[in-house]
């Protein structure tokens, strides 16, 4: 007899922001960041991440990749 369990096939990382949700940057400083609503700007003194480039799940490369970087209020990447 071969038993079979099911397989799920859902994603056990941990996202950077919920599903309805998007994250943000915060201006002049490497660690700062946020979640804003879908649909809602970013609040002052936070910036868009670039598109493609928006950290989903912590740790995963862009979100390593934003840790050591900061950014201007138009979200360009200025010496820290």
């Amino acid at each position: 007899m071969i038993l079979v369990s099911p397989v799920s096939a859902c994603d056990m990382r941990e996202r950077v922001c919920r599903s309805q949700e998007y994250p943000v940057k915060a201006v002049g400083n490497r660690t700062g960041a946020a979640c804003v609503a879908k649909g809602q700007e970013p609040p002052a003194g936070y910036v868009r991440y670039p598109a493609g480039q928006e950290p989903v799940y912590l740790d995963d490369e862009w979100y390593r990749y934003w840790q050591d970087k900061v950014v201007d209020e138009h979200g360009a990447i200025v010496p820290s």
